[in-house]
């Protein structure tokens, strides 16, 4: 498990005059090495960063302590014990990332869509940068469904659908091999989640002025726009108003013009309303 200390042992007593060396991967390369008669004991930061501060060595066995270990130190491993006898040794180590809690969610659009959304509650559970897993639905003990994944870093999710007044357990449940996440379901919370959007109202506001000098003739105009929308407008009513404004001949005049232009939808979902 990501985040353990990782021991991997000679199952040896090291003798006055061998040598260990450790080495990673299918280059092989040398990430520590002891000298029992010496008492040397040294790791190699610099050949694989990956390793740096992580190794120690036992002084008396020369196994390899791991620490912090990550997913990036998965892969072969090989001690050699040089002296009066020489011996070999392989590790395969595997390590799995630390799950994360699976996300219980209202899909509120298939929800909407759906024809026995007046019934049924649709949901999905989900998970994000997971690998080698399996996602399950489960009602009380029993598998609904699941959905497996042996790639690193992929995202999942898993959708349900339950009647609004089902009383049984549901819950989603995340596992690998060795360990498991689990989420309840609450139904009576997720399932009033999503509501009808309200109307939104577009407003739209064109000023126009323009100001004469002494002779009457324009010399300014200016142009401002304001827009004010709310997401996703099941029904909108647009308002138009110009105003016009003139100065001149050292009296103020001013001109106003008001155009309302409403345009009205009925609501939708009458057969909810109803």
């Amino acid at each position: 498990m990501e985040g353990d200390s990782v021991t991997l042992k000679t199952n040896v007593e090291v003798c006055d005059g061998d040598t260990i060396l450790w080495k990673y991967g299918a280059g092989k390369s040398f990430i520590a090495k002891m000298k029992k008669n010496k008492q040397i004991v040294s790791t190699y930061n610099d050949t694989d960063e990956r390793f740096r501060n992580r190794l120690k060595l036992d002084n008396q066995t020369g196994s390899l302590i791991i620490t912090n270990i990550t997913t990036q130190h998965a892969g072969l491993y090989e001690v050699q014990i040089s002296g009066v006898k020489w011996s070999s040794k392989i590790f395969s180590v595997s390590v799995c990332a630390r799950l994360p809690v699976p996300v219980i969610s209202r899909d509120c659009l298939s929800s909407s869509s759906s024809s026995s959304s007046q019934q049924n509650c649709s949901l999905v559970c989900s998970v994000v940068n997971v690998g080698h897993v399996t996602l399950s639905w489960y009602k009380g003990n029993s598998l609904l469904s699941s959905i497996s994944v042996s790639n690193l870093s992929i995202s999942l999710s898993l959708p349900l659908e339950v009647e609004y007044q089902d009383n049984n357990s549901y819950s989603c449940v995340l596992n690998n091999p060795i360990s498991n996440q689990t989420t309840h379901l609450d139904i009576n919370i997720l399932c009033h989640i999503c509501e009808d959007p309200p109307d939104s109202v577009s407003l739209i506001v064109l000023i126009f002025a323009a100001s004469s000098d002494t002779r009457g003739r324009p010399s300014r105009f200016s142009f401002v726009q304001t827009k004010i929308t709310k997401n996703d407008p099941p029904d909108s009513v647009s308002l138009i108003v110009l105003i016009f404004a003139a100065a001149a001949a050292g009296s103020l005049l001013i001109v106003v013009s008001v155009v309302t232009c409403c345009i009205c939808k009925k609501c939708r979902k009458k057969g909810q309303e109803s």
